[in-house]
């Protein structure tokens, strides 16, 4: 099964990625992450997307979509995969279906801007290890301090207020017409914003695929 999960940043399609990579065994595929490889391994392509960076320009569409093909044509996307961190907007989806990089299904996690904020807003991260928490739904023991490691947690600067209304300007604008895009394929399939484990388990009904909370609460 090949897929892209859409919403907006914060609705929680990182993870509900890494729940379905499980799930199923498929490789959840982004776009950083390839770049970053691609570099370290000094392909062709990687070097081209490391002189793109190196001058500050942004990388062209067609050079990812090169190291997208590259990177689906490995043994452990012969069963599917989950794209992620791309497409981000219509030319990009259709840059894709031209270079015969398709997908079955597009899954939409609907999430209002408000509970967006709220999520974002409220994200604490810790500076030493990573792990994130939240001021009301998930809070550290102690707090700005971090139960794991004990380093200290900030709120990012992704997740200050402003720059959280302005990620989500942007994606009204470039990303959101791409759920139009895949309806018009009948492609969509939509999902509500619940809790981790119901946005989890309405994923899988919609796929046809059986599953439950208690199966997904395992997933660590």
């Amino acid at each position: 099964m090949k897929m892209i999960l859409l919403g907006a940043p914060g609705a929680g399609k990182g993870t509900q990625a890494e729940i379905i990579s499980k799930k199923l065994s498929i490789p959840t595929i982004s776009t950083g992450n390839i770049l970053r490889a691609a570099i370290k391994n000094g392909t062709p392509v990687g070097l081209k997307v490391k002189a793109y960076m190196e001058s500050g320009a942004l990388v062209p569409d067609e050079v990812i979509i090169g190291i997208m093909k590259e990177r689906l044509a490995e043994p452990d996307c012969l069963g599917g995969y989950i794209l992620d961190g791309m497409p981000r907007t219509i030319a990009q989806a259709e840059a894709l279906e031209d270079a015969g990089i398709d997908v079955d299904v597009a899954i939409e996690i609907q999430a209002s801007d408000d509970s967006i904020a709220a999520r974002l807003t409220g994200r604490r991260t810790c500076l030493t290890c990573g792990a994130t928490y939240h001021v009301e739904t998930n809070p550290p023991k102690k707090e700005n301090v971090c139960d794991k490691c004990g380093g200290a947690l900030i709120r990012r600067h992704d997740d200050e207020p402003e720059t959280v209304k302005h990620r989500l300007k942007v994606y009204h604008k470039e990303t959101e017409p791409l759920i139009d895009f895949y309806r018009s394929r009948e492609k969509l399939r939509s999902v509500a914003d619940n809790s981790i484990e119901e946005t989890a388990a309405e994923i899988f009904v919609t796929l046809g695929i059986k599953n439950d909370k208690a199966e997904v609460l395992k997933r660590g």
